[in-house]
């Protein structure tokens, strides 16, 4: 089992397939099943690089002090254990702002698939999504604002999977909090400057971070390209994944 290190911080990752890298970063608190969909689709024509979080699964806890700098310094930490130059890099929530991060400030990003991202953490409260992993109640409440009302009421049997995954691999509350700090001081200030090939990915029943934060996102970036989920919540990449691995392998491969 893989584990890179960062200033001393043990992180967890798996890797699957051949070709080229594909680095999966996720949201607030969240494990890696929310990457599962993902997984499946892309693993085999690439390479699938996929870490638990600070805080999450078998990976560290976080400091206090949790930034997106440090998260993308994570991130750069396990591709350079994998010795992976380069990858094309997809991220959720405060994944999408740490992809945003890593090229911002680094050569190794290919492309960025951005999930449900805004340019500054004052647009996105992940507050609701909140829960702590031993409260199965609270884990499925709070699915209710991370997916649309039709996903949550015609998928129970995947909402009952999602939770089991949430016990077994989500941050407890104390990282939870650490995570969702993190989004406090971040901002791009200077979009223009993130040249790379952008997919933005967002569901335009998105209550956690409104879809006109995902339109705002793409209309800045210079390479920017904006793909609305209809109808779909905050997750759209696990309840909608069949668009959006499709439309995600699309971008990856235009011919």
């Amino acid at each position: 089992m893989p584990y890179a290190s960062n200033d001393g911080v043990s992180l967890y990752y798996e890797t699957d397939g051949d070709g080229e890298a594909v680095l999966c970063c996720g949201d607030v608190g969240l494990g890696a099943w929310q990457w599962g969909w993902q997984h499946a689709a892309l693993a085999g024509p690439y390479e699938t690089v996929v870490a638990d979080t600070r805080g999450c699964g078998r990976s560290d806890d976080p400091p206090a002090d949790c930034t997106v700098e440090m998260l993308a310094a994570d991130a750069v930490a396990v591709l350079r254990d994998h010795n992976v130059r380069a990858a094309h890099v997809v991220g959720a929530g405060l994944g999408g702002m740490v992809a945003l991060e890593l090229a911002r400030t680094t050569g190794r990003v290919a492309s960025l698939t951005l999930i449900g991202t805004a340019l500054s953490g004052d647009g996105y409260d992940p507050t609701p999504l909140a829960a702590a992993p031993t409260d199965e109640t609270a884990l499925r409440e709070s699915l209710k604002v991370g997916f649309s009302r039709e996903f949550v009421d015609g998928q129970p049997d995947a909402i009952s999977q999602i939770v089991e995954w949430r016990a077994a691999e989500d941050a407890d509350p104390d990282s939870w909090e650490r995570q969702a700090a993190a989004l406090e001081e971040f901002a791009v200030d200077a979009p223009y400057e993130i040249t790379e090939p952008t997919l933005v990915v967002h569901g335009t029943d998105d209550r956690l971070c409104p879809v006109a934060r995902g339109r705002e996102l793409a209309a800045d970036l210079p390479k920017g390209e904006l793909f609305e989920v209809e109808g779909a919540g905050h997750l759209a990449h696990v309840e909608a994944s069949k668009v959006v691995n499709d439309r995600l392998q699309t971008f990856l491969d235009p011919a």
